[in-house]
């Protein structure tokens, strides 16, 4: 049985430059943070599909489903989100 998958387009921003000042710096990681937050939401939609296709007993589209959320996953965890030292005046 051959079956298709269809996978939802997604638009990410990629920063390639290095920031200049601290002011840029700090748009870079925000910027960096909302990207591993939407690849985070992507991969719990894709979690929540897989789970559904499990409860259907349709396991092939259940591991599909899975290995893309894992992918998001692991690109989430590969976005440079730091927060400067600089930035806690403590």
């Amino acid at each position: 049985m051959i079956t298709t998958l269809e996978i939802k387009p997604v638009t990410l921003k990629v920063i390639s430059k290095e920031p200049t000042s601290e002011s840029e710096e700090i748009k870079k990681n925000i910027d960096n943070h909302k990207m591993a937050a939407k690849h985070l939401e992507l991969a719990a939609e894709y979690h929540l599909e897989a789970s559904k296709y499990l409860e259907l007993g349709n396991y092939y589209e259940a591991e599909q489903s899975s290995f893309i959320a894992q992918g998001h996953y692991t690109l989430a965890g590969q976005c440079k989100c730091e927060t400067p030292a600089s930035l806690f005046n403590w």
